[in-house]
């Protein structure tokens, strides 16, 4: 049964809202670059195989990051998979900081931007030095917001910069992609004596920036929600609201509830089961009391069913491997 957005849409509307085209050439692609081997299985199992792992978010991974960001379903995949991956960081309630948690993202994009790891950082640290360790629930829901409405924020950075100037909002001109690289964000020192914009003119101006930004901005009901609690705010102070508000968590649907962000039971059981096939290891954990007495044994290296990233070593070398902890690690 056809949902009642579908029947709505136009077949053309749909199909674009659904970014199937961009799917469909990049299989298109992977299918000639791989052809010999694809032949030996055949193309329809190869389309199947790949529509599947799409709707199950696997396709972004280790992909270029210009496919990663280029439909909100990859944007919202990567998210998911950089959770669940990487969320025995904060189980263990490891401290990172930007330059660690960068690492991890090139584990799964190997290209992926530096400006984007910091920009998220900058949510959480404020003014507080980059180097400063950060907890995984606080880095993750504020790199949600960063990477997933990226071409937003950098529209509403402008629109900021220019209520600061005290220019007319109704000759704000939005910037493009390409021109919104280049601009800079608001000083945080110049913005906080300020005391930032009036909440309520700012809202003004993003109501009509949401209307332009239909598949790349927060809900406008709970953008003017954040902005009706306070009568001024700056422009971090904004992005703030927007990573620690449930109900925009909710509305992007990547990731759980804070609360239950360190619980993935499809996937611990998954893990269990795998551990389970590893010779030595359950015996080891279910022996009784009797085994303590028992001289500890190693349990084999099992071969990873991954072929090493060929970005390892420039890993390694980006990350300044400081493990020295400090005052400044609260956020």
């Amino acid at each position: 049964m056809l949902s009642p957005e579908r029947l709505a849409l136009p077949d053309y509307e749909y199909l674009a809202q659904r970014h199937v085209l961009t799917y469909m050439e990049d299989a298109v692609c992977q299918l000639l670059e791989n052809k010999e081997d694809i032949s030996q299985y055949g193309i329809a199992r190869f389309f199947t195989e790949y529509f599947n792992s799409v709707c199950q978010g696997t396709h972004i991974l280790f992909r270029e990051f210009s496919f990663i960001q280029a439909t909100p379903h990859n944007r919202a995949s990567f998210l998911r998979a950089f959770w669940r991956c990487f969320r025995t960081v904060g189980k263990n309630g490891d401290l990172l900081t930007m330059r660690e948690y960068h690492c991890l993202l090139q584990l799964l994009c190997p290209d992926f931007p530096l400006e984007l790891t910091q920009k998220a950082a900058r949510i959480v640290l404020m003014d507080d030095a980059m180097d400063c360790l950060m907890s995984f629930s606080d880095f993750l829901f504020a790199f949600q917001i960063q990477f997933y409405y990226s071409e937003f924020l950098e529209s509403v950075a402008a629109i900021y910069q220019d209520l600061l100037s005290g220019k007319n909002p109704n000759t704000v001109i939005v910037p493009t992609s390409s021109s919104g690289q280049h601009r800079q964000r608001p000083t945080l020192g110049e913005a906080s004596m300020l005391e930032g914009v009036e909440a309520s003119l700012f809202y003004q101006c993003l109501e009509n920036l949401c209307d332009r930004h239909k598949y790349s901005c927060p809900p406008p009901a709970l953008v003017k929600e954040v902005l009706s609690n306070v009568q001024r705010l700056t422009f971090y102070g904004f992005l703030v609201a927007l990573s620690k508000h449930h109900g925009i968590n909710q509305a992007l649907g990547a990731l759980p509830d804070k609360g239950d962000l360190m619980h993935d039971p499809a996937l611990d059981e998954e893990l269990e089961r795998l551990l389970a096939q590893i010779p030595g290891l359950v015996n080891s954990v279910t022996a009784g009391p009797e085994a303590s007495c028992l001289p500890a044994r190693t349990p084999p290296r099992v071969g990873s069913p991954w072929r090493p990233l060929h970005h390892a070593r420039k890993v390694d070398a980006e990350s300044d491997g400081s493990t020295e902890e400090t005052d400044e690690s609260e956020t």
